[in-house]
């Protein structure tokens, strides 16, 4: 399924995309897959990731704020928390050939020079891996052209409303450099403009009576972001049939503040929160990939490899963790300096997270036009991830301090890694000139690890943290050690306690058939099966969670008649063994392969092109619920009433983050103005209301996700060299709530501690951003 393309050809209604691994025409590739081109993108205002997510009908985002965002596909989503040492995404984002999928949120790539986004929905796992259980979100970038010297330059001042203005400078070159090699350079700066107001604040912690406020942080509009990057590709043609592409790109993100609306009795009005610590982050990373494309007699080969580089530093409150905890347990009285006088429990969090992600795949194709057609490979692939959080409460004593650190009262200081090694392919046949059968397989293995460091110091707990390092031998090393302690594994841990992996083989598999009617119609049925590697429960007490799968029926159709086009897909999946992650004691993230999940969907999009007007609609349905009662530990039977065990939703509970209905409408009409092409467009957006948490109990104290319906309007002219374009973005300034959370267990940080503020809980609310004006002017050369 597709929205209209930028590599579109206007006459033909031509798309081409790369989901298989091959260039096709959209339409006769027999998955479904929505593809918005270039020039699309740069219509639809998108300029991040969440700008191009409301367009896909299949996908959802939820977001904590730029940088950290998880996508979902058809609703396979079970409330995952992001957490650094947990699950795996569901969902693979892919910047071109390599896989950028990293634990906490997808790359958050400026979007400009992109030649289109692809999203393939349902598993993907026989040709894109373990990272694309519930489908693969594809950003293609435009490649260098030998064909001539161009380029743009663009400039855009914005406004949000209830905030600042923001602005946006951008360009690209595109220089031959030789007989068949060009280069191509691109650049991007980018200014947001705050909107969120840190109010102020002030409130007094129940067993000391210190009295905390927040007077130096008050701002309007403190959550600013300034983005800024680069790339520049090659490409060189050794022949007539060998081409390299090489490509180096970065990207520095800057937040100020929180992007929560905060829901406390706090707060007073819209676009407030109330925050007692300094908040922001730097997001940085760099990408180089390399491929190489050829021919081996008449089979295509390629070799394509990269390597990326993350590193995000953050800031973030933990006050209201201090605060409800201290009013409903008394953990005040536990903080204390040197001199055994309580201090300011305040808690924040300084995190460093480092990111490495290598890969390389080498894969063959037969020729396309064969009545039998194969394409395989070998993938292999590594991600480290060196987790540094300090949890931080000024001042305290020495005694209760985690040793090596300045006043910390918790540190987790662990490296995870997670390898992939896997071999693919696909065999297609044609029986007829209307039917072809496809067998694909996948044939898997990973191993994944975590080392390090987490908890407490033992002056302040005999038992976990410090306490609980290990002896060589594996043992628990309490306040007396009986052996010689693990050697530190990772720098900056005073020990070890936590060294555990794991592994595990198999196969995940996809069939197809596909029968053509005619040139304008295409039918197609598949079963295809996707994975999730299983990883390491910190918590010493709890062992490994294991794989899930998903297992994908679907039906699908697309056709164009003249200037219409409509495709579609009615599909059901199974989600077998699930990852369930959920905060548990002392606010530790556990994970249980905790039950059985249904998905039925349907997806439709349609297109209609006339003259100079033009519309584009798309639509899905997903009604995704627990089969099975979802146990806090897991067995056989579902039977949550055993010793120790407890339920967390019962069956028939919704799965939550998904809508079941979204939609969008794009209209758009084209007409001449005096020697110039003008434009007007609008767009309308919709996404149904959502479950919060899959866990009612939970669920009921957040609150739902409510509905919410956006409306976008642009219009403009260009010649062949100047474009000039208004635009609005959230035209009536909807509040859309697209993720929810507090700071702590959701008993606590969501409760009524006093009578007294705040009142209820302390609910954080990311909302999409205010109505946005503004105008673009763009040179072509």
């Amino acid at each position: 399924m597709a929205q209209q393309a930028a590599d579109a050809d206007a006459d033909s209604n031509v798309i081409v995309v790369t989901a298989q691994k091959r260039e096709q025409n959209l339409q006769d590739v027999p998955i479904a897959i929505n593809a918005i081109g270039n020039e699309k993108l740069d219509q639809l205002q998108v300029s991040e990731l969440q700008d191009v997510v409301k367009f896909l009908p299949s996908v959802t985002i939820q977001q904590g704020g730029p940088g950290f965002a998880q996508v979902y596909f058809r609703g396979v989503a079970s409330g995952e928390n992001a957490n650094h040492s947990a699950s795996l995404p569901t969902v693979g984002t892919y910047l071109d050939e390599m896989p950028i999928t990293t634990i906490q949120g997808a790359l958050d790539l400026h979007a400009y020079d992109l030649a289109r986004v692809e999203a393939l929905a349902g598993p993907q796992g026989t040709l894109y891996g373990a990272s694309s259980m519930a489908g693969t979100l594809k950003l293609v970038t435009n490649a260098p052209d030998p064909s001539g010297l161009y380029g743009s330059v663009g400039v855009e001042l914005n406004n949000v409303a209830h905030g600042d203005f923001g602005s946006i400078y951008e360009g690209f070159v595109n220089v031959p450099i030789a007989e068949g090699a060009a280069a191509r350079l691109v650049g991007w700066y980018r200014d947001d403009g705050g909107y969120i107001d840190n109010i102020q604040g002030a409130r007094t912690f129940a067993s000391s009576g210190i009295r905390q406020s927040n007077t130096a942080l008050v701002e309007k509009n403190f959550n600013d972001a300034e983005t800024y990057g680069a790339r520049l590709a090659l490409g060189i043609d050794l022949d007539e049939n060998w081409t390299i592409k090489p490509t180096l790109m970065g990207q520095v993100q800057n937040t100020q503040g929180s992007y929560s609306q905060e829901r406390s009795g706090q707060t007073t009005g819209e676009l407030q929160t109330v925050q007692y610590n300094p908040e922001g982050s730097r997001d940085k990373w760099i990408q180089a990939a390399l491929t190489v494309e050829g021919k081996i007699g008449n089979w295509d080969v390629t070799a394509t490899g990269g390597h990326l580089r993350r590193k995000t530093e953050t800031q973030l409150d933990y006050s209201d963790y201090a605060y409800f905890y201290d009013a409903l347990a008394g953990y005040g009285n536990y903080f204390y300096d040197n001199a055994g006088n309580l201090v300011n429990p305040n808690q924040y969090i300084e995190g460093v997270d480092t990111y490495r992600k290598s890969f390389g795949e080498l894969r063959v194709a037969s020729p396309a036009d064969a009545p039998v057609r194969f394409i395989g490979g070998l993938f292999a692939q590594r991600q480290s991830h060196i987790i540094d959080q300090n949890y931080i409460i000024d001042n305290i004593a020495d005694s209760i301090t985690v040793t090596g650190t300045d006043s910390n009262i918790w540190l987790t200081m662990q490296k995870r890694v997670d390898r992939d090694y896997a071999a693919f392919g696909e065999l297609t046949y044609d029986l007829t000139e209307k039917l072809s059968l496809t067998g694909g397989l996948r044939y898997y293995k990973f191993d994944n690890s975590l080392q390090g460091f987490f908890g407490f110091s033992s002056g302040y707990s005999s038992r976990t943290g410090e306490a609980a390092c290990l002896n060589t031998d594996g043992t628990t090393r309490r306040a007396n050690p009986s052996g010689t302690p693990v050697p530190i594994l990772v720098d900056g841990s005073p020990c070890t306690n936590v060294d555990k992996s794991t592994s595990d083989t198999g196969f995940i598999h996809k069939l197809n058939a596909t029968y053509k009617v005619n040139d304008d119609v295409l039918l197609y049925a598949t079963w295809s099966r996707g994975f999730r590697p299983g990883g390491i429960n910190r918590r010493g007490t709890l062992p490994p969670y294991g794989s899930d799968e998903l297992d994908n029926y679907e039906l699908g159709w697309k056709t164009t008649f003249g200037a219409f086009r409509w495709n579609g897909a009615v599909f059901q999946e199974d989600w077998n063994n699930i990852q369930l992650s959920f905060l548990g004691a002392n606010g530790l993230t556990e994970i249980r392969n905790a039950g059985i999940s249904r998905i039925r969907g349907v997806e439709m999009d349609a297109g209609f092109r006339a003259g100079g007007f033009s519309i584009n609609t798309g639509f899905s349905y997903n009604d995704a619920q627990i089969r099975r009662d979802f146990c806090a530990i897991a067995n056989a039977n579902f039977d949550c009433s055993t010793p120790g065990n407890s339920l967390l939703a019962s069956a028939g509970s919704r799965l939550p983050v998904t809508a079941k209905l979204k939609g969008n409408a794009i209209a758009r009409y084209e007409f001449p103005v005096a020697d110039w092409d003008g434009h007007v467009q609008f767009a309308v957006n919709h996404i149904g209301s959502r479950k919060s948490d899959l866990r009612p109990a939970q669920n009921a104290i957040k609150g739902d996700l409510g509905a919410y319906t956006t409306a976008d309007f642009s219009v403009g002219v260009k010649s062949d060299l100047w474009s000039i374009e208004a635009f609005a973005t959230n035209l009536f300034d909807t509040r859309g709530v697209v993720n929810t959370g507090v700071q702590c267990l959701e008993t606590v940080c969501g409760t009524d501690v006093t009578p007294s503020t705040p009142t209820g809980g302390a609910f954080y609310d990311v909302l999409i951003k205010p109505r946005l004006i503004g105008v673009k002017l763009t040179r072509d050369f």
